[in-house]
């Protein structure tokens, strides 16, 4: 199991402009996460669309066993994060080899004269409400069986942390989401250089 840390606590001190007021950083253990009833089930997931924004990485998990094919889970990344989410992917990825060989390989879609825009491939995924805004997440842990990888995103905060969005993909599933977060984060690392922009720190 893989996990994205968060930063190392640091001592309280108030803010020079508000002696009455108390700021710190804490840290938290991610493995002790709390799980909600409602998040405890999980959903499965036959795949992600990546959307990037200036502060921001959307992760929509979708299934598309049934129609209308539907978003099941979305998950807001900040940029910082992505680097160590896409290396514990790596990492259980590398050792679910080592233990199981590679994962069966997908069938390859048929090729396709124009790629789609991202406005059409929406139009045909359902999207629920409840799951417009999306939820937030921090850090991550990952695992894996024979069969499954199974995604825990987590918000840390204090007082505690708290497992926001659980997803579970089959394994065949897992190399192309590695390529897509790796793609969607140098296509980010790209926009940042073309702006003038330091690419913000990653939270190792």
């Amino acid at each position: 199991m893989s996990e994205t840390p968060t930063d190392p606590p640091e001592s309280g001190s108030p803010p020079p402009n508000d002696p009455g007021a108390f700021t710190q950083e804490v840290q938290h253990q991610a493995v002790s996460a709390r799980v909600p009833e409602k998040i405890g089930r999980g959903v499965f997931s036959t795949g992600a669309l990546v959307l990037q924004g200036p502060h921001e990485f959307v992760i929509d998990f979708v299934l598309r066993m049934a129609q209308p094919q539907q978003i099941v889970a979305r998950v807001i990344l900040p940029p910082s994060i992505m680097p160590s989410v896409i290396g514990a992917l790596r990492e259980n990825l590398n050792k679910y080899q080592a233990k199981f060989g590679a994962p069966p390989a997908l069938p390859t879609p048929p090729p396709q004269a124009k790629p789609p825009s991202i406005a059409e491939i929406y139009e045909h995924l359902k999207l629920p409400d409840e799951l417009l805004s999306g939820v937030y997440a921090n850090g991550v842990l990952i695992s894996h069986s024979a069969a499954e990888f199974g995604f825990d995103f987590i918000s840390n905060f204090y007082p505690r942390s708290a497992v926001s969005c659980r997803v579970f993909l089959s394994a065949p599933q897992v190399p192309g989401l590695l390529a897509t977060f790796n793609g969607a984060w140098q296509q980010f690392l790209a926009k940042q250089r073309q702006q003038g922009q330091q690419p913000p720190p990653s939270q190792q």
